[in-house]
């Protein structure tokens, strides 16, 4: 997984934050959904000296700003959960103004997953764009 390296895939990679790598997510329902993923293997926040969380918590909300900008989110979600997947990897997910279930966790809406594709790429390169970065 994560500390496998085998997770994100590497052709959804957006690009390096600092202490954290960005991608897009594999399921792209919600449009823009990006994993924000510690470089280095930690399970905890209280893991993290204070400058190292710092630093990874500027970036989420960068990488937030930028999805927000590119997808016209109303609403930005925000998930760190590591039951399935003990490493600390942030869910940034821009909810919209036609989210087909606004009030709900993306988890808990049934829907068919979306492979990035084509799309995924456009989406990778205007992220990308909106943080100031060329190809990773």
């Amino acid at each position: 997984m994560a500390c496998a390296g085998t997770w994100p895939p590497a052709a959804n990679r957006i690009g390096d934050c600092g202490v954290s790598t960005a991608y897009l997510h594999d399921d792209q329902f919600f449009p823009g959904w990006t994993v924000l993923v510690l470089n280095r293997h930690a399970t905890e926040l209280f893991e993290l000296p204070p400058g190292e969380r710092a630093s990874l918590m500027d970036e989420v909300s960068r990488v937030a700003e930028a999805l927000a900008a590119e997808f016209g989110a109303v609403k930005v979600n925000y998930a760190l959960l590591g039951n399935q997947l003990p490493h600390i990897h942030w869910h940034l997910i821009p909810r919209t103004a036609d989210d087909p279930a606004p009030r709900e966790a993306v988890w808990a809406v049934a829907h068919v997953p979306e492979a990035p594709g084509a799309e995924g790429a456009r989406r990778i390169a205007a992220i990308r764009a909106r943080l100031g970065r060329g190809p990773a």
